[in-house]
């Protein structure tokens, strides 16, 4: 069993649970998350109010591209080793759109489950 990571855009929540759902998988957990990139900003690109801003430091730094933190969702899921790729597929295909920012998958081995009320182990559990 593999743990299905995937730190996607919000406005992209809905069609990919629809895009889930279609190729079987109903069950996951979404969580609303904040995070950033790697991707440093072009300070030349900012506006003239972030300029007025660098007056006061706290409020540039809370202002700034460069220390923002973006809303994103977090959806896991909890598959079957031969299922992981029908995930990520239908993943990638609804959440890249070739631009920053479209987010990342991680899978993450699982080596035991249970399920609580019936005591079932393994991919019974499931």
């Amino acid at each position: 069993m593999k743990e299905v990571m995937a730190f996607i855009r919000i406005k992209k929540i809905n069609k990919t649970k629809k895009a889930l759902l279609n190729v079987g998988f109903p069950s996951m957990t979404c969580r609303n998350i904040l995070g950033r990139g790697k991707k440093k900003i072009d300070f030349k690109l900012t506006i003239s109010p972030l300029e007025a801003a660098k007056e006061i430091p706290e409020i540039y730094e809370a202002s700034s591209e460069e220390h923002r933190l973006v809303p994103k969702r977090l959806i896991t899921l909890i598959v079957n080793d031969d299922e992981v790729e029908k995930v990520v597929e239908a993943i990638m295909e609804v959440n890249s759109t070739g631009n920053p920012g479209d987010g990342k998958i991680f899978i993450i081995p699982i080596s035991e489950t249970y399920r609580i009320r019936t005591g079932e182990t393994g991919e019974e559990a499931l």
